[in-house]
């Protein structure tokens, strides 16, 4: 209970934060362009306290799941800084609908630009005090095991093989193949492969992962694998076994990959397995009797570990420039992936149940948290710049749609009814809801998965 108190009130920080920064946007373009602001809420309904500094009333509302300025000239009551596109005409020059179009589309597009604003920020900021990159060497994309019968193993690709060429690119690193793989479920992925000195050319049609949602080729990276996670009270646990224990074999076989070690370990038909591990730079040795169960998917034969891959980070700062310069290509990676996500599930080859609501981020944010401020202002980055792109799907209720009404009604050189703005809007807000409600239910099915 404590750990779902925390849980939510990190999801306050976390969102209060990204959210107060998104309508500062709005508000300060609001105010640039002289526009009346008549409240700044953070959170939706009613006023529980808050105070009037000149015309504009500052508060807290009841529902602290959003937040909105609400100017002059929009539908009273709506409660809702996205209606610039539902506003009553008015004869005052301060409201909203008396300011030219371009104004109101910039200030429309002010909020999601403060997000991606914090987002860059918030990272160079991180890179300036501690900037951590993954050696050369485990950059390198050599094969660590590829599963039986998956599209990697049908394309000829075997443990070893190091891939050397992803859609023409040379020299790949892990990070290129694991995005192409996770957003290409149904199509090709053109590789070039290097095994024993000779290269080949081969195409790998990854699958849509119904575990993961995600495409899938059925490979992983090879390199040191050490144990992230140990479930108390598992077999793990009760043989020793720590988190941060190298593995070096089990049942005698080297161990280069993380699917490799499940394979065995699902394989095993509740065998006792034979671990060989190494702990502060001695090697150790035990026997492991695995149990029937499920954490998290399908019950399968298991010991209660999660195997990661060591990685060798070299640690350094940046300068400004260089911070910033990284943040930014940081951002656009994180920017495409998103983009890539959201072609992915409209076009089916990625699975929407990867669409986190209040819950899940909650989770994330308590997990960040106590893993430290750099893991929670991380995480904050990577949900603001979520946020920004989310806001610009032409979606009416969305900065998005106020954005696309508005080129509308520039090329149409004239506004649209209100009444259609009104239906548009509400039919926005159904939208909105409804995807509310599937993200909500998308946690509670990944808490209970039954």
């Amino acid at each position: 209970m404590v750990g779902v108190l925390e849980d939510f009130l990190w999801l306050l920080v976390l969102i209060g934060v990204m959210i107060n920064i998104h309508e500062l946007g709005h508000f300060w373009a609001a105010r640039f362009f002289d526009v009346k602001v008549e409240a700044f809420s953070f959170g939706f309904g009613p006023r529980l306290f808050g105070f009037r500094r000149g015309e504009t009333d500052y508060r807290f509302s009841l529902l602290p799941i959003g937040g909105y300025v609400k100017m002059a000239g929009e539908l009273a009551g709506d409660g809702n800084p996205q209606t610039a596109s539902a506003s009553v005409f008015t004869d005052d020059p301060r409201a909203l609908p008396s300011k030219p179009r371009w104004q109101r589309l910039i200030i429309a597009f002010a909020g999601p630009f403060m997000n991606m604003v914090l987002a860059v920020a918030v990272l160079t900021g991180l890179f300036m005090v501690k900037y951590e990159k993954v050696s050369p060497a485990d950059e390198q994309a050599v094969i660590g095991h590829v599963m039986p019968d998956s599209p990697a193993a049908k394309a000829g690709i075997r443990d070893g093989d190091r891939l050397v060429a992803l859609d023409g690119k040379k020299n790949p690193t892990w990070e290129d193949i694991g995005l192409k793989e996770v957003t290409s479920a149904y199509r090709p992925m053109y590789l070039t492969v290097e095994r024993d000195g000779k290269t080949f050319n081969t195409t790998v049609v990854p699958i849509l992962s119904e575990r993961l949602g995600v495409g899938f080729a059925g490979w992983d990276e090879r390199g040191q694998i050490q144990l992230g996670q140990v479930e108390p009270g598992y077999p793990a646990d009760k043989a020793g076994l720590k988190k941060g224990d190298l593995l070096i074999a089990v049942n005698g076989q080297p161990i280069h990959s993380q699917i490799k070690f499940q394979e065995i370990t699902k394989s095993s038909g509740g065998k006792p397995i034979e671990i060989e591990y190494q702990r502060n730079g001695q090697t150790h040795e035990v026997s492991v009797q695995p149990v029937y169960a499920k954490i998290d998917g399908p019950a399968r034969w298991m010991i209660g570990v999660v195997p990661t891959q060591k990685l060798n980070l070299i640690t350094t700062r940046l300068s400004f420039p260089d911070a910033l310069r990284e943040s930014v290509h940081q951002n656009k990676k994180g920017a495409m992936l998103m983009v890539e996500f959201l072609k992915g599930v409209v076009q089916r080859r990625m699975s929407a149940k990867n669409l986190s609501g209040p819950i899940g981020i909650g989770q994330l944010a308590g997990d960040a948290a106590r893993e430290g401020p750099s893991m929670f202002f991380m995480l904050m980055a990577t949900v603001s710049l979520q946020l920004a792109i989310i806001n610009l799907l032409p979606i009416p209720i969305m900065d998005g749609g106020v954005i696309l009404m508005l080129l509308v009604e520039m090329v149409m050189g004239r506004d649209l009814s209100l009444n259609v703005k009104e239906t548009v809007f509400k039919l926005g807000f159904v939208a909105i809801i409804v995807i509310f409600a599937f993200a909500i239910y998308n946690d509670i099915s990944k808490i209970i998965p039954g």
